[in-house]
């Protein structure tokens, strides 16, 4: 749970900026949102879900 929130709240502070810095319209923003929030209750949900899973544990195994 820690993680996904995590990238929620990373993904919402790029969405500001973005926004704010011009980079991002509303328009198209709030169309990748729905998206998001669409996709995440497809069957696909799980697999987006292990995938991410998957990477934040493989870039916390990595030691520099």
């Amino acid at each position: 749970m820690a993680i996904s929130l995590s990238v929620v709240l990373l993904l919402g502070i790029v969405l500001v900026v973005l926004i704010r810095g011009g980079s991002l319209k509303a328009g198209p923003a709030i169309v990748a949102m729905l998206f998001g929030f669409f996709l995440a209750s497809t069957g696909m949900a799980d697999d987006i879900q292990r995938f991410l899973d998957s990477v934040a544990s493989m870039v916390n195994s990595i030691r520099l």
